[in-house]
């Protein structure tokens, strides 16, 4: 039998994320394009500065709403119109609504370009906001919270941003708002809030793609710059503050199988200099199947399927009054739910008395640098990147510069990074399981006072 000779190596090739080139649009709209050759499905990340903390008192989710109603209608087209006239490009349009603000994405193929970007253009200028079609998407999310709150993972992270942040904060309640608010939003009150807050004077596109032969400039102009807008400043941010003191809150789910996990507090945002550190030292801890917290969890114990610990940026200005969410989050049987806490809290103690290891922190290394062109290797992927960067106030190259600081940070400071990041007496844990059988055992651990909420 004669075999294929195996395949060597070749020489790597250099590769750093895509620097993308900023411009200005004559209504005030920030644009930024990154040429890809060969990424013939164009991307476009269009950021409205239309924060969470900006809606109404007693309307919480009316940006939600408002991000949803964008593709619903213009006075151009109806809402069966409009999607009509998106399938014929091939394109895909979506919006969601964040605490920095409002993210609208169009994926669609660069020869349907124009036409594409002149139906989101449309969508931003002149939305129709019809009463029933409004009424529509309240009616859809209320369905949908009841679903939300019996998933053990999304009732845990409600649960965990209740505990870390003042009643009063908007970060303290749920992004897409409660029953009773969804339940009061109208017409009126989404088309006030789009008046309000949507403008090009604060907005800024990101356009990622092959561009060979495409007159971007005119295109825009054709499109995004007949948006016209009153100038407006981005409204400031409000410092974040957050109670990290160590306890344990049980959502009771009588019978539950399982529980989740979700173990958090409040960090540094990403224009710390301490971020990069982080990011590794948390990787070794929590960001693979090979990580500290798999290794005993799931390998030695088997109480687990998996356990991923995080960093993620809430907000950011750059002046101080941003936030990272820093968590810990997995499932483990109900029975093991106290020794799987032991565990995990003896793992984090042995992490600040003994540090991580150099292999560990080769091994993040490579995985977060090395995986690097592979991430991007999708005009989506470098534009969502590119958005991230702008809406967190972060310079155009940021992330090239992050993986530089990754690739030279060493063992010692990543320990202190992410020893720093999960004190074991600073952490608010919350889980979601049968408080008769858990509540108990978990006591017992002194891991912080323990008190149970119903489901």
């Amino acid at each position: 039998m004669d075999f294929h000779p195996q395949p060597t190596p070749g020489v790597a090739r250099p590769w750093a994320f895509p620097a993308p080139d900023r411009g200005a649009l004559g209504n005030g709209l920030t644009v930024l394009t990154s040429h890809r050759p060969g990424q013939q499905v164009v991307a476009v990340e269009i950021f409205l500065t239309a924060p969470l903390d900006a809606e109404p008192a007693g309307l919480d989710g009316v940006a939600t709403i408002m991000a949803r109603a964008l593709s619903e209608g213009t006075d151009q087209h109806s809402a069966e119109e409009f999607a009509a006239e998106l399938e014929r490009c091939g394109a895909t349009l979506d919006a969601h609504a964040d605490h920095p603000g409002v993210r609208v994405s169009l994926e669609v193929p660069v020869s349907r370009l124009p036409k594409a970007l002149g139906l989101v253009s449309e969508a931003l200028i002149a939305p129709a906001f019809l009463d029933t079609e409004i009424e529509r998407l309240v009616r859809n999310r209320l369905d949908e919270i009841p679903h939300e709150t019996a998933n053990p993972a999304r009732r845990a992270a409600k649960q965990l941003s209740k505990e870390l942040f003042p009643a009063e904060a908007r970060m303290s309640r749920p992004r897409q708002g409660t029953e009773e608010t969804v339940a009061a939003i109208d017409a009126a009150a989404v088309r006030a809030f789009y008046e309000a807050y949507v403008r090009p004077a604060t907005a800024t596109a990101v356009v990622v793609g092959d561009l060979t032969g495409v007159d971007l400039d005119k295109v825009l102009a054709e499109t995004l710059g007949a948006w016209t807008g009153e100038p407006a400043e981005p409204l400031p941010m409000p410092p974040i503050t957050a109670d990290d003191t160590g306890r344990v809150v049980v959502v009771d789910r009588p019978g539950a199988v399982q529980t989740q996990l979700l173990i958090g507090r409040i960090g540094a945002d990403r224009h710390d200099s301490v971020w990069a550190a982080q990011v590794l030292g948390t990787y070794c801890l929590g960001g693979t199947l090979t990580s500290r917290l798999d290794r005993v969890l799931r390998e030695e114990k088997g109480y687990t399927y998996g356990v991923r610990a995080f960093g993620q940026v809430l907000r950011s200005d750059g002046k101080g009054n941003g936030a990272a969410m820093l968590a810990i989050s997995g499932s483990v049987d109900t029975p093991n739910t106290g020794p799987a806490l032991d565990d995990l809290w003896k793992v984090l103690r042995t992490l600040a008395a003994e540090g991580l290891t150099d292999a560990e922190r080769e091994t993040a290394v490579q995985n977060l640098v090395g995986v690097a062109p592979l991430k991007y290797e999708t005009a989506a992927s470098v534009a969502g990147t590119l958005a991230d960067q702008l809406e967190q106030h972060l310079p155009d190259d940021y992330q090239a510069q992050l993986y530089a600081r990754l690739a030279e940070t060493g063992t010692v400071e990543a320990t202190a990074a992410v020893v720093n990041a999960f004190p074991v007496d600073r952490l608010v844990t919350v889980l979601v399981g049968d408080a008769a059988q858990i509540a108990e055992p978990v006591r017992a651990l002194g891991i912080g006072e323990v008190t149970v909420v119903t489901g």
